[in-house]
């Protein structure tokens, strides 16, 4: 099995568990930190619920929701979750209002889409309203490019993507038969 464990310049990435059920619950809760998310802010039997299917999740794709710390401190999450639009697996960031504007947001989230792409998911989405400058910075920032849009309660929706592309052949492998 391979390390799921991420490490960058300041943060550590973990794969969501049951562990993190508390801090899951505090964070989704909190209309600073997740009012803007598809479905908005969640009670905790949602949070547990949603905590169980990202866990499902990982065992489907090999990628998943990371629980995102820094010096130990529980800032939030990143990571691919399902898509419950069927537009594929999505990449999902959310960092409590004191860890923005610091950069934190676009190092988990840059980082775990690598790991998923790594990972081999060739495909992964993600979608912003439009008058969210914070996340559109984040999702520009780490190579995700505006493929679409659509409008959902009234809303301007951005539909990014990111797609694997296949590494190069190397012809001086490559067996002439």
């Amino acid at each position: 099995m391979p390390n799921r464990v991420i490490r960058t310049a300041r943060l550590v990435l973990t794969p969501v568990s049951f562990r993190d059920l508390p801090e899951l619950t505090r964070l989704k809760g909190d209309p600073r930190a997740f009012a803007q998310m598809l479905g908005g802010v969640r009670s905790p039997v949602q949070v547990a619920e949603e905590l169980a299917d990202d866990i499902v999740f990982w065992g489907s794709y090999g990628a998943g929701i990371f629980a995102v710390r820094e010096q130990g401190l529980f800032q939030g999450i990143a990571g691919l979750h399902r898509r419950p639009d069927g537009r594929g697996p999505g990449l999902r960031f959310a960092v409590w209002p004191e860890a923005r504007g610091r950069g934190v947001a676009r190092e988990a989230a840059g980082a775990a889409l690598r790991y998923a792409l790594d990972a081999g998911v060739a495909r992964v989405v993600a979608v912003a309203r439009e008058d969210n400058f914070g996340s559109r910075m984040v999702l520009g920032g780490i190579g995700m490019t505006v493929f679409g849009a659509f409008v959902r309660d009234g809303m301007r929706m951005l539909v990014y993507e990111t797609v694997q592309r296949s590494r190069p052949v190397d012809a001086g492998r490559l067996a002439v038969g």
